[in-house]
Protein backbone atom coordinates (compact mmCIF):
# COMPACT_ATOMS: atom_id res chain seq x y z
CA UNK A 1 0.00 0.00 0.00
CA UNK A 2 1.38 3.32 -1.13
CA UNK A 3 0.45 6.77 0.81
CA UNK A 4 0.82 10.10 -0.89
CA UNK A 5 2.04 12.84 2.31
CA UNK A 6 1.45 16.42 1.42
CA UNK A 7 1.95 19.64 3.52
CA UNK A 8 1.88 22.79 2.08
CA UNK A 9 1.99 25.47 4.33
CA UNK A 10 4.94 28.24 5.03
CA UNK A 11 5.24 28.02 8.47
CA UNK A 12 7.18 25.26 9.02
CA UNK A 13 7.61 23.86 12.75
CA UNK A 14 5.19 26.57 13.70
CA UNK A 15 2.58 25.05 11.41
CA UNK A 16 -0.81 23.27 12.83
CA UNK A 17 -1.23 21.37 9.78
CA UNK A 18 1.79 20.22 9.36
CA UNK A 19 2.02 18.97 12.89
CA UNK A 20 -1.72 17.36 12.20
CA UNK A 21 -0.83 16.00 8.92
CA UNK A 22 2.33 14.35 10.28
CA UNK A 23 0.14 12.84 12.86
CA UNK A 24 -2.27 11.20 10.68
CA UNK A 25 0.39 9.89 8.67
CA UNK A 26 2.38 8.61 12.08
CA UNK A 27 -1.21 6.63 13.21
CA UNK A 28 -1.92 4.74 9.45
CA UNK A 29 2.21 4.10 9.45
CA UNK A 30 1.76 2.09 12.42
CA UNK A 31 -1.42 0.73 11.90
CA UNK A 32 -0.32 -0.73 8.01
CA UNK A 33 3.51 -1.51 9.01
CA UNK A 34 3.87 -2.20 5.39
CA UNK A 35 2.98 1.33 4.07
CA UNK A 36 5.12 3.22 1.74
CA UNK A 37 5.36 6.98 2.10
CA UNK A 38 6.34 9.07 -0.07
CA UNK A 39 6.56 12.83 1.20
CA UNK A 40 6.46 16.09 -0.67
CA UNK A 41 6.82 19.57 0.71
CA UNK A 42 5.15 22.12 -1.82
CA UNK A 43 6.89 24.71 -0.26
CA UNK A 44 10.20 23.94 -0.14
CA UNK A 45 10.15 22.16 -3.89
CA UNK A 46 7.12 24.68 -5.31
CA UNK A 47 5.84 23.76 -8.80
CA UNK A 48 5.09 26.40 -10.93
CA UNK A 49 2.01 28.01 -11.76
CA UNK A 50 -0.04 26.93 -14.90
CA UNK A 51 0.99 29.73 -18.01
CA UNK A 52 -0.77 29.82 -21.26
CA UNK A 53 2.84 28.37 -22.33
CA UNK A 54 1.77 25.26 -20.08
CA UNK A 55 -1.12 24.81 -21.90
CA UNK A 56 -0.05 25.66 -25.05
CA UNK A 57 2.56 22.64 -24.74
CA UNK A 58 0.02 20.01 -23.97
CA UNK A 59 -0.90 20.45 -27.86
CA UNK A 60 2.29 19.88 -29.74
CA UNK A 61 4.95 16.94 -30.09
CA UNK A 62 7.80 18.82 -28.48
CA UNK A 63 6.84 21.55 -25.91
CA UNK A 64 9.08 24.84 -25.13
CA UNK A 65 12.56 23.49 -24.02
CA UNK A 66 12.56 26.15 -21.09
CA UNK A 67 9.54 24.21 -19.85
CA UNK A 68 10.72 20.80 -20.15
CA UNK A 69 11.61 20.74 -16.95
CA UNK A 70 9.01 22.06 -14.97
CA UNK A 71 6.31 20.07 -17.50
CA UNK A 72 8.56 16.78 -15.96
CA UNK A 73 7.92 17.83 -12.36
CA UNK A 74 4.04 18.45 -13.22
CA UNK A 75 4.39 14.80 -15.00
CA UNK A 76 6.01 13.18 -11.70
CA UNK A 77 3.87 14.64 -9.05
CA UNK A 78 1.05 13.38 -11.18
CA UNK A 79 2.40 10.03 -11.19
CA UNK A 80 3.00 9.94 -7.57
CA UNK A 81 -0.80 10.75 -7.26
CA UNK A 82 -2.12 8.04 -9.58
CA UNK A 83 0.16 5.19 -7.63
CA UNK A 84 -1.11 6.47 -4.24
CA UNK A 85 -3.72 4.38 -2.26
CA UNK A 86 -4.41 6.69 0.23
CA UNK A 87 -3.68 10.63 0.48
CA UNK A 88 -2.57 12.81 3.44
CA UNK A 89 -2.45 16.59 3.22
CA UNK A 90 -1.85 19.50 5.30
CA UNK A 91 -3.85 22.41 4.35
CA UNK A 92 -3.95 25.59 5.89
CA UNK A 93 -6.56 28.28 4.85
CA UNK A 94 -4.62 31.40 4.08
CA UNK A 95 -7.06 34.51 3.24
CA UNK A 96 -10.15 32.16 3.15
CA UNK A 97 -8.86 29.35 0.82
CA UNK A 98 -6.20 27.10 0.33
CA UNK A 99 -1.85 27.87 -0.49
CA UNK A 100 -1.25 28.84 -3.95
CA UNK A 101 1.38 25.93 -3.66
CA UNK A 102 -1.46 23.48 -3.21
CA UNK A 103 -3.62 24.72 -6.15
CA UNK A 104 -0.15 24.71 -8.09
CA UNK A 105 -0.42 20.82 -7.14
CA UNK A 106 -4.25 20.92 -7.84
CA UNK A 107 -3.32 22.35 -11.30
CA UNK A 108 -1.31 19.20 -12.01
CA UNK A 109 -3.41 16.46 -10.79
CA UNK A 110 -6.69 17.70 -12.31
CA UNK A 111 -5.77 15.98 -15.95
CA UNK A 112 -8.70 14.95 -18.60
CA UNK A 113 -8.35 11.51 -19.29
CA UNK A 114 -6.25 10.98 -16.24
CA UNK A 115 -7.85 11.95 -12.90
CA UNK A 116 -11.06 12.91 -15.15
CA UNK A 117 -12.67 12.63 -18.18
CA UNK A 118 -16.38 14.68 -19.96
CA UNK A 119 -18.42 11.83 -21.51
CA UNK A 120 -22.07 12.10 -22.61
CA UNK A 121 -23.56 12.20 -19.40
CA UNK A 122 -20.96 15.01 -18.02
CA UNK A 123 -18.25 14.71 -16.16
CA UNK A 124 -16.55 11.33 -14.86
CA UNK A 125 -14.23 10.78 -12.04
CA UNK A 126 -11.16 8.03 -12.35
CA UNK A 127 -9.60 8.21 -9.07
CA UNK A 128 -12.23 7.29 -6.99
CA UNK A 129 -10.08 4.40 -5.66
CA UNK A 130 -7.90 6.61 -3.22
CA UNK A 131 -8.46 7.56 0.69
CA UNK A 132 -8.02 11.15 1.26
CA UNK A 133 -7.40 13.05 4.45
CA UNK A 134 -7.24 16.42 4.88
CA UNK A 135 -5.69 18.48 7.94
CA UNK A 136 -7.13 22.08 7.60
CA UNK A 137 -6.12 25.46 9.71
CA UNK A 138 -8.17 27.99 10.00
CA UNK A 139 -7.81 31.18 12.45
CA UNK A 140 -11.17 31.72 12.92
CA UNK A 141 -14.21 30.05 12.70
CA UNK A 142 -16.37 29.30 10.01
CA UNK A 143 -18.56 26.82 10.20
CA UNK A 144 -22.50 26.61 8.46
CA UNK A 145 -23.51 28.04 11.61
CA UNK A 146 -21.25 30.88 11.90
CA UNK A 147 -21.16 34.74 10.61
CA UNK A 148 -18.30 33.69 8.60
CA UNK A 149 -19.57 30.87 6.68
CA UNK A 150 -19.57 32.55 3.56
CA UNK A 151 -15.72 33.39 3.47
CA UNK A 152 -15.03 29.52 4.04
CA UNK A 153 -12.87 28.51 0.64
CA UNK A 154 -11.03 25.93 2.06
CA UNK A 155 -12.89 22.63 3.00
CA UNK A 156 -15.68 23.72 1.02
CA UNK A 157 -13.17 23.94 -2.17
CA UNK A 158 -11.20 20.99 -1.65
CA UNK A 159 -14.65 18.85 -1.11
CA UNK A 160 -15.50 20.00 -4.79
CA UNK A 161 -12.16 19.10 -6.15
CA UNK A 162 -11.73 15.79 -4.89
CA UNK A 163 -15.46 14.76 -5.26
CA UNK A 164 -14.91 16.37 -9.29
CA UNK A 165 -12.56 13.52 -9.93
CA UNK A 166 -14.21 10.87 -7.95
CA UNK A 167 -12.85 10.40 -4.48
CA UNK A 168 -15.53 9.65 -2.30
CA UNK A 169 -13.01 8.45 0.61
CA UNK A 170 -12.76 11.84 1.57
CA UNK A 171 -12.13 12.62 5.45
CA UNK A 172 -11.53 16.27 7.01
CA UNK A 173 -9.37 16.78 10.38
CA UNK A 174 -10.01 20.34 11.29
CA UNK A 175 -8.10 22.81 13.91
CA UNK A 176 -10.27 25.83 13.58
CA UNK A 177 -9.73 29.34 15.98
CA UNK A 178 -6.04 28.95 16.30
CA UNK A 179 -5.62 32.56 16.07
CA UNK A 180 -8.78 33.13 18.29
CA UNK A 181 -6.02 32.69 21.36
CA UNK A 182 -3.48 30.81 23.12
CA UNK A 183 -5.99 28.89 24.62
CA UNK A 184 -8.34 28.35 21.47
CA UNK A 185 -5.26 26.98 20.11
CA UNK A 186 -4.01 24.39 22.14
CA UNK A 187 -7.76 23.33 22.66
CA UNK A 188 -7.79 22.96 18.48
CA UNK A 189 -4.61 20.99 18.00
CA UNK A 190 -5.23 18.81 21.12
CA UNK A 191 -8.64 17.96 19.67
CA UNK A 192 -7.37 17.85 15.94
CA UNK A 193 -4.35 15.63 16.97
CA UNK A 194 -6.60 13.30 19.09
CA UNK A 195 -8.84 12.85 15.62
CA UNK A 196 -5.71 12.25 13.60
CA UNK A 197 -4.37 9.24 16.24
CA UNK A 198 -7.74 7.55 15.90
CA UNK A 199 -8.01 7.09 11.93
CA UNK A 200 -9.68 3.89 10.55
CA UNK A 201 -6.12 2.12 10.05
CA UNK A 202 -7.86 1.16 6.29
Amino acid sequence: MKLLHLDSSVLGPHSVSRQVSAAAVERLRQANPGLVVTYRDLTQTPLAHLTGLHLAAGQVATPEPSLRDDIAAGQAVLEEFLAADIVVIGAPMYNFTIPSQLKAWIDRILVAGKTFKYGATGVEGLAGNKRVIIAISRGGFYGADTPMAAAEHLETYLRWVFGFIGVKNLEFIPADGIQIGPEHRAKAVASALEAAGSLNAA
